[in-house]
């Protein structure tokens, strides 16, 4: 039998007990909390290795020339992203704690596990991967400067540089390295070609590890707050709603074809919670229910992914031979 071909067809069973026995260990022995947290990074970067596996590296070095997805993915993450924010947080109560969590998760873009969900849903992950630098890289720019915008100054001046970079080096770069090396050795040694070929079972396993660490680890922190941050689970999931459709709807725009239209709905859609996470601990006296606002975020979004990696192929961005219509966008056939 073929364990990958196997567990691709059964992933959101894989998935759906991954969330079962994370809820059930978060409630039963909320103590192990912080040593889940601390694998969160560990896994990740596991999870993103068997991925970049996954992907020859002279397509990868293709997709860095790709001027029309990078510019379509900057353009739904830092233009269209902030209107619908500064929208759907209109229905918000006026209260800085709750808005600076909710501004901090969903106006940066996922720079990690984002990848994954590409890939589980056919999407071009060797695209998202090359546009993982110019994320971090520009949402570092202009986190402070939409958080002044819509905050203030006092609440811009704490975002720092640290744990964006760290995350980078961490989750992105040590991962991506060590695939181009393991690749390197597949072509010149049977071993190294053995080692890939085993490591291809790992993407649907890890990614269900991750599902368990970072909802075991996290649901703690939201179990006392439930009350006050219920607020926005419904901003959450209207966000999970609206930015795959304009992103179906930019890819028209943009005629990409499905790989990359199914790429350009996940990057719309999914956010750094893990590395935005840091500095919402670090706000100052005053903002101590932030950290739980952006738990909420991962919490509502993981599940959110499991839904959309089989909705995006299936009915979103369905698998066709050619680039997409800007009319069948709009029309949403």
């Amino acid at each position: 039998m073929d364990t990958k071909n196997w567990l691709q067809r059964r992933q959101v069973a894989v998935y759906a007990v991954a969330v079962i026995l994370a809820i059930g260990v978060a409630v039963g022995r909320p103590e192990s909390d912080s040593f889940l947290e601390g694998l969160i990074d560990p896994v990740l970067a596991v999870l993103l290795y068997v991925t970049f596996l996954e992907i020859p590296f002279v397509r990868l070095r293709r997709a860095f020339t790709n001027g029309r997805f990078m510019a379509a993915a900057l353009g739904m993450n830092f233009l269209i992203v902030p209107v619908v924010v500064w929208g759907l947080t209109r229905f918000l109560p006026p209260e800085p704690v709750i808005l600076v969590g909710v501004f901090m998760v969903l106006l940066t873009p996922c720079i990690d596990y984002v990848i994954t969900f590409a890939e589980l849903a056919g999407g071009n992950s060797e695209q998202i991967t090359a546009t993982t630098p110019a994320l971090m890289l520009v949402q570092l720019l202009l986190l402070p400067m939409y958080l002044w915008l819509f905050m203030g100054a006092e609440v811009a001046e704490v975002i720092e540089a640290g744990p964006f970079i760290e995350a980078f080096l961490i989750i992105i770069a040590l991962p991506l390295t060590l695939a181009w090396l393991t690749e390197v050795w597949a072509e010149r040694s049977p071993k190294g070609e053995s080692w890939q070929e085993t490591m291809g079972w790992l993407p649907v396993p890890m990614m269900g590890a991750t599902l368990f660490v970072v909802i075991a680890s996290q649901l703690p922190r939201v179990q006392d707050s439930l009350s006050q941050i219920t607020v926005v689970v419904p901003v959450y999931v209207a966000f999970l709603v609206i930015m795959p459709v304009l992103g179906r709807v930019a890819a028209g725009v943009f005629q990409m074809d499905v790989g990359e239209s199914r790429t350009l709905v996940f990057t719309a859609v999914t956010r750094n919670s893990l590395v935005v996470l840091p500095l919402a601990l670090a706000l100052p006296a005053g903002y101590e229910l932030a950290p739980a606002v952006v738990v909420t975020q991962t919490l509502v979004e993981l599940l959110g992914m499991v839904v959309l990696t089989r909705v995006v192929p299936a009915g979103l961005v369905p698998e066709r031979p050619s680039r997409i219509p800007l009319s069948n966008s709009v029309r949403g056939d």
